[in-house]
């Protein structure tokens, strides 16, 4: 049975909706508009269902569902967005209930995290399996799990807040901790650790830019972060025993740079029955992860 459903994906600096169709465990994107998020909330809001009902329109549908994924810290339970940093001004802004008046269907609202897990789990490179850790690794580091078949979201929806954890004493900030897993496996992370040697970079991509030409500065910072998303990978192997790791954004861009140092501390530092049924793979579904990540929220409610 074919399903018409509805995505928002809200971030801090761009905001998307999504129209697509499930036809039972397929999903096609009929039709995806971007904008340049404004600064105030009410605006936003305002310009997410605008933009919505025009696509409605212009297609003739009637959603079925609606999904809504956003960076944390939010209520997925009760469907409201607490406040993200890159989001200044949506406290407690009661999102599905919102669209769930507005559109006259039922809204849910997920961690954006979460959301990339669940896409990746249904659609992607997760497929077939029942224990799995998404990683988002780009400005931030999170984590998604599903763990024996479901979404597990924790006690106060903050599962998965690897970035958080810290890996050594000292080291560039991330999540407010220094030596944390975000600060050394991010972008801004890997920024900071490039001035911290040194190396003057505007953003990530300029560092791994240098280090493919063979810049000694630049190799290094890449060879610690790779260093140190092993040492991360290895304590989610130890505790949560994944059958598969899915990392997107940066990892998934420059894998060929990350993982042979990367594998190489994982194997050193995980159990090796562990690190033997966890296979590290990159996100399958591209640039596109975040449209397929609020159309599967989506599905959790048609």
């Amino acid at each position: 049975m074919t399903k018409c459903l509805l995505g928002f994906d809200i971030g801090g600096t761009k905001c998307a909706v999504i129209l697509g169709q499930a036809d039972g465990e397929q999903i096609h994107i009929i039709e995806r508009k971007a904008f340049l998020t404004p600064v105030a909330a009410e605006n936003t809001l305002l310009k997410l269902e605008a933009t919505a009902r025009e696509m409605l329109i212009e297609h003739g549908g009637q959603p079925e569902a609606i999904g809504i994924s956003c960076g944390g810290p939010l209520d997925s339970r009760q469907g409201r967005i607490l406040g993200p940093p890159n989001l200044p001004g949506w406290d407690d802004v009661p999102i599905s209930k919102r669209f769930t008046t507005t559109f006259g269907v039922r809204a849910h609202l997920q961690n954006d995290a979460n959301a990339c897990a669940f896409a990746e789990w249904k659609w992607g490179a997760g497929r077939g399996v029942s224990n799995l850790i998404f990683l988002t690794f780009g400005t931030g580091m999170g984590a998604g799990l599903i763990l024996d078949g479901h979404l597990y979201s924790g006690a106060c929806d903050l599962a998965g807040e690897v970035g958080h954890i810290r890996l050594a004493e000292s080291g560039p900030a991330g999540y407010g901790k220094h030596g944390s897993f975000e600060g050394f496996c991010s972008g801004g992370g890997i920024m900071r650790l490039a001035r911290r040697y040194g190396f003057k970079a505007d953003d990530a991509r300029q560092v791994f830019v240098a280090a493919s030409a063979g810049d000694p500065v630049a190799v290094q910072v890449i060879e610690t972060t790779a260093q140190y998303l092993g040492r991360g990978l290895a304590v989610l192997v130890d505790i949560l025993n994944p059958e598969m790791i899915v990392i997107g954004s940066i990892f998934a861009r420059q894998r060929d740079q990350l993982w042979a140092i990367a594998e190489q501390t994982l194997r050193a530092e995980a159990l090796p029955a562990s690190f033997s049924a966890c296979r590290v793979v990159p996100a399958a579904l591209g640039d596109q992860i975040g449209d397929y990540a609020a159309l599967s929220i989506a599905t959790l409610t048609a």
